[in-house]
């Protein structure tokens, strides 16, 4: 076979390879760039993301992931910026995070939950995709390793941001795998052990989602995120092998939960 047919053959290999091991041609510096980029393109597209003008409901997630961010396995806390906006949109059941830990939170969903342990579920899993570095891990895979080299090794520097930005408008950049997913909501279970909430919150958003299927709120959000069937199994699975009581209202947070959406 001739040089020029099989070099791209070996390079499509070798980027399926590592792409699989989790590997990613990007440094940290690059996910703490994209982020912040990100969050500047969003925040100028308020027809699109109408971010909600409220500092107490602002406050009060921010707040929330303050708290799932002190548990010991965040590695990035201080690197990335794990900032929390909400967006002012009742018609979707989302939430997202950029690499760099640029969080998003849709009304949408905060109104579709009846207690803090869900919401905290949910911050905990998108604060894993950060932590992950999934964002980054799918770009490398998504144009490959020559076109990734290139870029780290300074050929082609300015691509990096139109990159992100073209698999960020089609929502694909945060279309995750099934694994990346279940890791996402594996560490959402472990941080939340250190916190005051119920570690398997994010099951009852789960739950949620499967209870409102064939409603607009929810098929949106599944349209772009599907849900695997044994996802909710998955966490009754994490919760029986902790040993964990049922949930009370003193990890729930319920009454504090249904005062907060009143503002919403």
């Amino acid at each position: 076979m001739k040089k020029h047919v099989l070099l791209p053959l070996l390079l499509v290999l070798v980027t399926s390879v590592l792409s699989s091991c989790g590997f990613n041609m990007f440094p940290l510096s690059d996910d703490v760039k994209l982020g912040s980029q990100l969050d500047a393109e969003i925040r100028s597209n308020p027809r699109e993301y109408p971010i909600l003008n409220n500092a107490e409901v602002t406050n009060y997630v921010q707040n929330m992931a303050n708290d799932i961010l002190q548990s010991p396995q965040v590695k990035y806390r201080g690197r990335f910026a794990y900032k929390v906006a909400v967006i002012n949109d009742d018609k979707t059941a989302n939430a997202f995070c950029t690499p760099g830990g640029y969080i998003y939170v849709y009304t949408g969903l905060m109104k579709m939950l009846d207690n803090e342990a869900s919401l905290a579920g949910v911050m905990g899993h998108e604060i894993a995709h950060a932590e992950m570095r999934h964002g980054t891990q799918k770009m490398t895979k998504a144009y490959g390793l020559q076109t990734m080299l290139e870029i780290v090794l300074g050929n082609n520097p300015g691509r990096t941001t139109q990159m992100a930005a073209n698999l960020f408008s089609g929502q694909a950049l945060l279309a995750y795998s099934r694994d990346n997913e279940t890791e996402s909501d594996s560490l959402s279970f472990a941080y939340l052990k250190t916190t005051k909430w119920f570690p398997g919150g994010a099951k009852f958003f789960f739950k949620k989602l499967q209870d409102g299927r064939g409603t607009s709120v929810v098929d949106r959000m599944l349209s772009t995120h599907p849900l695997p069937a044994d996802r909710v199994t998955n966490f009754d699975r994490m919760i029986q092998n902790s040993g964990l009581k049922p949930p009370t209202e003193q990890n729930l947070f319920a009454k504090n939960y249904q005062e907060f959406k009143r503002k919403l």
